[in-house]
């Protein structure tokens, strides 16, 4: 039955991914598609006037630790309450490795310092890098500030920024921010930030876990590095 398997977001590559971890045949997404598109399923495209400046420097990487990426989120709950994120993705294996939410205030230096922090520990199980990793980021006051720039450095980090107004220069971590609001945020009630704040963690544990990735082969973050870590 395939049924189960589907959600609101679930395209061909997701549901194929998810029969294929159950032992199911394979389902051409050329079908899925046309049966999507006869019952109204497919989701609308989105609309945005790109801006005219193009960047050509290339965000991913050959190996993982070599860059980071971090990036904000935010979003509205239906009685007014504004919960804002930010995270750590890796540019090469696209796991979130760290994150922190807000609610009704602007992320901090010392709350950027403490993803950074979580970071390193995470990937490295001890408080400094083993080599420099580039910490690719906007220039949001919260990133380029003296003690954030000091601290990363203190963590093995090298802090660099995207050009002032191109976001596309961070596209790997835009990339998860509207997967993020398209797979969980726009099809979830959000009644309040308390309840908001207790489905962010699953949120991104099942983003880890089973979003898949054209760059990954399909797979997901943690299969990429379960993969990686297997050839190694």
């Amino acid at each position: 039955m395939v049924a189960p398997l589907v959600r609101a977001t679930t395209g061909d590559a997701l549901l194929n991914r998810q029969l294929r971890a159950q032992g199911g045949a394979p389902v051409n997404h050329k079908r899925v598609y046309r049966i999507m598109k006869t019952h109204n399923l497919l989701l609308a495209r989105r609309y945005t006037e790109r801006p005219e400046q193009t960047h050509e420097g290339k965000v991913v990487t050959m190996r993982s630790n070599i860059r980071w990426c971090s990036d904000g989120f935010e979003f509205t709950c239906w009685n007014g309450d504004v919960v804002r994120g930010a995270f750590v993705i890796d540019a090469h294996d696209r796991e979130i490795i760290s994150w922190r939410t807000v609610v009704n205030a602007g992320i901090s230096g010392s709350d950027i310092r403490d993803m950074m922090l979580e970071a390193v520990e995470r990937r490295f199980e001890t408080y400094r890098a083993p080599h420099p990793v580039e910490m690719l980021s906007d220039n949001g006051s919260c990133y380029t500030a003296r003690d954030t720039r000091i601290f990363a450095s203190q963590l093995g980090l090298r802090p660099c920024y995207t050009p002032v107004k191109s976001p596309e220069s961070n596209g790997i971590a835009e990339a998860f921010v509207k997967t993020l609001k398209r797979d969980y945020v726009h099809v979830t009630p959000l009644g309040d930030a308390a309840t908001v704040l207790g489905l962010i963690a699953g949120w991104i544990e099942d983003y880890n876990d089973n979003h898949p990735h054209s760059g990954l082969k399909m797979r997901s973050p943690r299969e990429f590095i379960s993969a990686q870590t297997a050839t190694a």
